[in-house]
Order: structure tokens, then C-alpha cells, then sequence
């Protein structure tokens, strides 16, 4: 991160004047967010680089409570007389919005914090040289080269360096800074337009994790990229997915996005308050169903944990400087938790489980997933296959469907196998799995332990209007559910 620009940026000085402008302009509450951010991205296609970008942002975005209703406002001017304008905008703006309310604005609790948070790294990645990063990307190519029939091979990185500054009429300051690495390869095999194969490493969108650069290495591309390239061929010739009901198990990857998509956004208490019905929908998982709803089979256990090590979802605190916690969402297969703002959890009678953020300085905090982690079962992978008399084994997010009610789903992967007898059997091709959120989680009767766990990182889930995207992760191992709806 550029230094000198954060030198010359008195943090308590324009968060005094923000907070003593929006009091006197007749806030009764208000924080400031002052967000330094640096990106770096660099994909390479068949040894060209495509893309090389370098990105870099500083501004503030003032959050305000006036007569009972939100106001919210921002600028990339840090000069005295702008944190003075944008903090008496705020409160204008929270003022009009007071005329069409419904209710104030009430929030939960939370203790005043000042201290400070840092991501703990190895490597800095932004003092590792543009040179360096391309050709550790071009040498993976040469590794695949060998490989007939693949048209395309990428490998790509990306590095994230965030430093926040917040305070609040309440007392807290909290300063953080929060880094972000990720790579991943993909090849794809072509016979014709209509006969294609692809296979990536780590996930299809590569693996993220709030480490330094020494994650590149930890994922070893080099050794997994002549594997990508020849199972991306292998594809061409691979069976069609067969049709029917079967017992399938997933791998940690795609267990990764199912508990994203059926899991993490239905539990998010202003999703099921209606706040993105125009968006992008709303929630079976309604506050009625809190302690009752059997959301999944007994052996399911879902929390939500942003002080998990290495996890994408990872912090010290989140936008509204609640401290990260851990908690169950799900017990026992019983819905017992949301994520929620400290608006939303006074609604429903608890405290925020430092669910909100922001995308950057620009925007408002939103309710948004951290790790949604689904804990480690008993199971070997080797000892749940053996237990299948006829179903498949399914590798890597290919593709993604749910309704608007997160209730009805249907998946792809970009490979699978047959199990025949308790054996992998032939290669499968296009892959695809569907079902009811709720039927299909409590049709789960194996995880596998620890040795197959991992948090993943999910770089881009979307959500807000205006949209946001945010770095979540999702702690999974392979999974197994019986008599789920396969192929077309």
C-alpha cells in the first residue's frame, strides 16, 4: 500500500470533525469509514497476458441515524471543508427519508472498541515484482503444452490490500488492514464449437484467502496443471451424465457454493426482512421458522465465522465495528441463527454478528455472508464411496441456478465419475444436480472430517442496489446426499 498517502491522512482529526458536524446537524448517531484500497489483478491466456490491472482508492463515507431513519454519504475529497459537507448531507438525507418511515431506526447494543487489526502475512504480495508474478503465470502454460486438444489455458493471480479506519458517536476507532491473494488455472479442450471439455484448479474461479503472497505456492498450480489440461481432454470422450434419481456426492468445492447459495444468502436477516425482494429476491427461512424449521438432517452444522484463520470472510471487525464472532446458523440440522446488522438483530431480539459491510468508502454497510463454514463429520472420502452402491461423484462449480425463494436449485459441475459397488467408475461429462433447499440438505448422511476440510473464497458475491461485491468464504468437505434428482 502507498504509504505516503496514508501519512498524509489524519484519521482522528477528520473523524472528530465528521462526528461533532453531523451531531450539531442533529444526528443522534453517526460513524465514518475512511478506506484506503489498492488491487492488483494479471491473467494470462496461452502465454499472453490479457489483462494487468492495477487499481487504487481513497475516500470516506459518512453513516448517519436523524430522526430516526438512515442517511448516508460519501466523497474522495479529504479536505476539512468536504468531511463538513458530506457529514451535513448525511443527515439531510437521513432527515427526508424520516418523511416516508415506518419506524425508527433502533440499533442493538455494542461495546466501544478502539484497537486495531491486521491480516497476518508472510509475503506482501505488492513487494513482489509484476516480472516475477508473469512469469511464474507463463511457466504453468509450458507445463500443458504437451496436451492435444486444448485450446485455451489461463492461469491467473489477484492481491487485495485494505486499510480501514472507523469511528463512532458511541467511542469506538478501529483501524484495520485486511489482505487478499488468489490464483487458479483452467484449461479447455475443443473438438468442435459444440464439443468442449474445461477443468480448473482450485474451484473454477480459482482459490482466495486472506493471506500474502506465500499462497500461490501453497496451492501448487505447477503441480496440478498437467492434470487440468489432460482431464480437460478426457472430457471430449466422457459419458453424458445419466438421468434419474441417484446418491451423489460432492466435493469440498461445490459443497463451497451449495452452502453459498442455499445456506449463506437465505440466512441473511435483511434478505428475509424483504430488503432485496427487487433484486434479487427474498427467504423461505422466515423469522417464524427461527428454533422450529428442520433446515437440514441432524449430522449438519453451520456457523458463521469471521475470525476463522485464512478464510476470505476474515476480519477483526466488521462496518458497524462489531467484533468478529463465531456462531451457529444451523444445529443439529435446526435453523437457529441469521446474519444480521445491528438493526436487523434488534428486530429479532439479539446482537449483530458482525455481519455488515461494505464493498468500499462509497458504499453503505449491507448484511452480507463472512465464513459460512458447515463443520467436519466423521467420514473419509474413501469410506463414503465405498457405502454407495450406484450413484456419482461430482467435482467443481460449472454452473448455478436458484429461485428467487432460495427454495428450488439446480447445479453443474465440470466433472464427474460413476460409483458402481463402491468404486469410482467411468468419467462423466456435464454433470448436473437439482432439488428443494431444505429436502436436500436433510437427505445429507455423510461429511467428511477434517482432513478434507478447507474454507473457500468466493471473490465475488453480489449483491445491494446499487450492486456490491464482497470476498466471503465457505468452510466445506465432500458431502453426500441420497436420492437427488441427476442430469436433465
Amino acid at each position: 500500500m502507498n504509504q505516503e498517502i496514508d501519512d498524509m491522512v489524519d484519521f482522528d482529526k477528520i473523524s472528530e470533525v465528521a462526528l461533532d458536524q453531523t451531531k450539531s446537524s442533529g444526528a443522534t448517531y453517526a460513524d465514518i469509514r475512511i478506506v484506503h484500497n489498492q488491487d492488483e489483478s494479471i491473467n494470462v491466456k496461452n502465454a499472453i497476458p490479457e489483462l494487468i490491472d492495477k487499481y487504487e482508492s481513497l475516500g470516506f463515507g459518512i453513516r448517519v441515524i436523524a430522526k430516526g431513519s438512515w442517511g448516508f454519504a460519501s466523497s474522495c475529497e479529504l479536505t476539512l471543508d468536504s468531511v463538513k459537507k458530506v457529514s451535513e448531507l448525511a443527515v439531510e438525507i437521513a432527515k427526508a427519508s424520516a418523511k416516508v418511515k415506518k419506524n425508527d431506526v433502533v440499533l442493538s447494543p455494542v461495546e466501544k472498541i478502539v484497537d486495531t487489526y491486521k491480516t497476518l502475512i508472510q509475503i506482501d504480495p505488492f513487494k513482489i515484482s509484476l516480472k516475477e508474478k508473469l512469469d511464474y503465470l507463463l511457466s504453468l502454460y509450458q507445463i500443458t503444452k504437451k496436451t492435444s486438444s486444448v485450446r485455451f489455458f489461463e492461469s491467473f493471480m489477484s492481491f487485495k490490500k485494505e486499510k480501514k479506519y472507523f469511528a463512532s458517536s458511541e467511542g469506538s476507532k478501529i483501524e484495520q488492514e485486511i489482505i487478499q491473494s488468489g490464483a487458479g488455472i483452467s484449461a479447455l479442450a475443443m473438438r468442435s464449437h459444440r464439443e468442449m471439455g474445461r477443468r480448473s484448479y482450485p474451484n473454477s474461479s480459482g482459490e482466495y484467502q486472506t493471506k500474502g503472497y506465500e499462497l500461490i505456492g501453497e496451492l501448487r498450480l505447477e503441480e496440478n496443471a498437467e492434470r487440468v489440461a489432460e482431464e480437460a481432454k478426457a472430457l471430449l470422450d466422457a459419458k453424458p451424465c445419466p438421468t434419474g434419481i441417484k446418491t451423489i456426492i460432492l466435493d469440498g468445492a461445490q459443497i463451497s457454493l451449495q452452502i453459498h447459495e442455499s445456506i449463506g444468502h437465505p440466512l441473511e436477516l435483511d434478505r428475509v426482512f424483504g430488503a432485496e425482494k427487487n433484486f434479487s429476491g427474498t427467504s423461505f427461512a422466515t423469522v417464524d421458522k427461527l428454533g422450529k424449521l428442520k433446515y437440514a438432517s441432524d449430522i449438519v452444522n453451520v456457523v458463521t465465522d469471521p475470525t476463522y484463520p485464512g478464510g476470505l470472510g476474515t476480519f477483526g471487525y466488521d462496518d458497524e465495528g462489531v467484533k468478529a464472532k463465531k456462531g451457529y446458523l444451523i444445529k443439529d440440522g435446526v435453523l437457529v441463527g441469521y446474519l444480521t446488522s445491528r438493526e436487523t438483530a434488534d428486530i429479532i431480539g439479539t446482537k449483530s454478528n458482525a455481519s455488515m459491510r461494505a464493498e468500499g468508502w462509497g458504499d453503505v454497510p449491507i448484511i452480507r455472508m463472512t465464513n459460512t463454514n458447515l463443520l467436519p463429520g466423521k467420514y473419509t472420502l474413501k469410506d463414503m464411496i465405498s457405502e454407495v452402491d450406484d450413484g456419482i461423484y461430482l467435482e467443481t462449480v460449472s454452473s448455478w441456478s436458484i429461485d428467487d425463494n432460495r427454495d428450488n436449485f439446480k447445479m453443474g459441475c465440470e466433472i464427474g465419475w460413476e460409483i458402481k459397488n463402491g468404486k469410482l467408475g467411468d468419467m462423466i461429462k456435464k454433470p448436473t444436480y437439482s432439488g428443494n433447499t431444505v429436502e436436500f440438505w436433510n437427505s445429507c448422511d455423510a461429511v467428511a472430517n477434517e482432513k478434507h476440510w478447507k474454507v473457500w473464497g468466493t471473490p465475488n458475491c453480489g449483491k445491494g442496489q446499487p450492486p456490491q461485491n464482497m470476498e466471503v468464504g465457505q468452510g466445506a468437505s465432500p458431502c453426500r446426499f441420497r436420492n437427488v434428482k441427476v442430469g436433465e
